[in-house]
């Protein structure tokens, strides 16, 4: 778990020193704040289902990176210009989980085609939505409870990049089988490092 950790980290760093500050100072130039860096990164992933929707896979996967890229603006823009806040927090949060639910949308509309329909994939979507959001809520009720809840290996960054890429490499069913088995398997590892570090008895 630790070099897990640690390979984030690094990540995070490059992605800081080559893509974040250049990005941020761009947008603080022309006055887009943190909540619109927010928003537009929703519109983004909105167009990505869309495409993810008519079967332009790759064009999907590209906007689902660069869309993903406001995580770290929306961020930067906000400690740059002194407006961190709840309120902030509390939408990137929410909107997180709509962009990510958007992607879903697009390959069950996809899915449902007659021309395209796939059983296999009608089952896929849903378990791996579920579990998406299942690794996300785990944290976010152990955080709420005073405890940690990082662990796991299927967070937002590598479900983004595993989905950006997959995409793009026309292979969304690849896709779906790895966060449908990846992401449930992540949700109860994260559940039950939390429920190990709870510092009460058991019932």
């Amino acid at each position: 778990m630790t070099d897990i950790q640690g390979l984030r980290d690094l990540m995070r760093s490059l992605a800081g020193s080559w893509f974040e500050r250049p990005m941020v100072s761009a947008f603080a130039a022309v006055g887009i704040s943190a909540n619109m860096a927010t928003l537009i990164g929703v519109a983004i992933a909105a167009v990505a289902a869309y495409f993810a929707a008519v079967g332009d896979f790759w064009i999907a996967g590209i906007l689902v990176i660069v869309g993903s890229a406001m995580d770290l603006v929306d961020g930067g823009l906000a400690r740059r210009s002194g407006t961190v806040s709840k309120r902030g927090a509390m939408l990137d949060s929410v909107l997180d989980r709509v962009s990510e639910m958007l992607m879903f949308v697009g390959l069950i509309v996809y899915y449902s085609d007659p021309v395209t329909a796939s059983q296999t994939e009608a089952i896929l979507i849903p378990i791996a939505l579920g579990g998406s959001l299942m690794v996300s809520y785990v944290r976010a009720r152990a955080e709420g409870l005073g405890l940690r809840g990082k662990a796991g290996f299927f967070t937002r960054p590598e479900r983004v990049a595993l989905t950006g890429i997959l995409l793009i490499a026309g292979q969304p069913t690849i896709l779906l089988w790895i966060l449908a088995v990846g992401t449930p398997l992540s949700a109860a590892m994260r559940f039950i490092d939390v429920w190990g570090n709870a510092d009460e008895p058991l019932d």
